[in-house]
């Protein structure tokens, strides 16, 4: 009896051992999704690369340009900064001031209206946010002419907000950040408990300072989302502002750059473009690398106990 049960022991761990997987050949599988990978992060980087490579070239011309370039020099950066008729500093300075109220703008505007359609029950509501997504549908570009005559009669009697004037870019482009702003905060403001706001009324809170203190708070993630693509979009918008802002002082760098790759001059200036371009892509990366933990995660989960 004593050796049936001493079999039955030693042949359960066999048969185990016997039942139990191979390891699989993963690195054998897999070998293509790293060559895909490579692949993309050299067709990612290539034009990265070429441009530090013509910024650092001291020859400055698109004809001697090279993915390693034989010298290295800051020259273009002095003679970008240096450049009378091609202010480059004031184009940076336009730029960031448009981008940065342009956003700020939208954030608040979107955020006040999201916020009342999301809690408030008024007359029109309904038919207020289908129009908002109706007008999305229609083209940016149609309302170009438009803008450009209400401006340009608004410019003889206010002249701050007339044509070549930064502030008129801007109302302009606050005008249209609403539709999807709107849709996508409001998308998030109904993920935030309504009991929240049953609780401050009952401490007397009123709907601004419930908006004002304790929502922004909670909606803080999609905030800056809308920031983040509000600032990127201003920053890089070209149509519109290239109609508005003629005057060279008075450009964005997308405006002025262009400039600067047209013409006969474009191959002599192909390395202070370069250099230019480089420089105005730092904005967008630190916004990215400061603000990435709010993309991550979100401020609501936990708000109700």
């Amino acid at each position: 009896m004593s050796n049936v049960t001493d079999a039955a022991a030693v042949a359960i761990p066999e048969g185990r051992a016997a039942t139990s997987k191979a390891p699989r050949d993963v690195g054998g599988s897999t070998w293509w999704r790293h060559l895909l990978g490579v692949l993309a992060l050299i067709w990612a980087l290539f034009p990265i690369v070429f441009l530090v490579s013509a910024a650092l070239n001291p020859a400055g011309s698109l004809q001697t340009s090279s993915l390693i370039p034989k010298e290295m020099s800051m020259g273009n950066f002095d003679t970008l900064f240096n450049d009378a008729s091609r202010p480059y500093t004031s184009w940076y300075k336009n730029s960031m001031i448009i981008s940065l109220v342009g956003s700020l703008g939208s954030v608040f505007i979107g955020a006040c209206a999201a916020y009342a359609f999301s809690r408030l029950r008024f007359a029109g509501r309904r038919p207020g946010l289908l129009a908002l997504l109706l007008l999305q549908m229609f083209p940016a570009m149609l309302t170009f002419p438009a803008l450009y005559l209400t401006f340009a009669k608004l410019g003889d009697i206010i002249p701050a907000l007339g044509l070549n004037s930064i502030w008129a870019l801007i109302l302009a482009y606050l005008g249209g950040a609403m539709g999807a702003n709107v849709w996508l905060l409001k998308g998030y403001f109904d993920t935030i408990p309504k009991e929240l706001d049953e609780a401050a009324k009952v401490d007397g809170a009123s709907h601004a300072r419930i908006f004002f203190t304790m929502t922004l708070r909670l909606v803080m993630p999609i905030l800056v989302t809308v920031f983040m693509l509000s600032f990127v979009g201003l920053f890089s918008e070209f149509l519109l502002a290239s109609i508005f802002l003629q005057d060279v002082d008075s450009q964005t760098l997308g405006v002025g750059l262009y400039s600067m790759s047209i013409g006969n001059e474009k191959n002599r200036l192909f390395g202070q473009f370069a250099a230019g371009a480089l420089l105005a892509s730092l904005p967008v990366v630190l916004l990215y690398l400061g603000f990435q933990k709010f993309l991550i995660g979100g401020m609501t989960q936990g708000s109700v106990k």
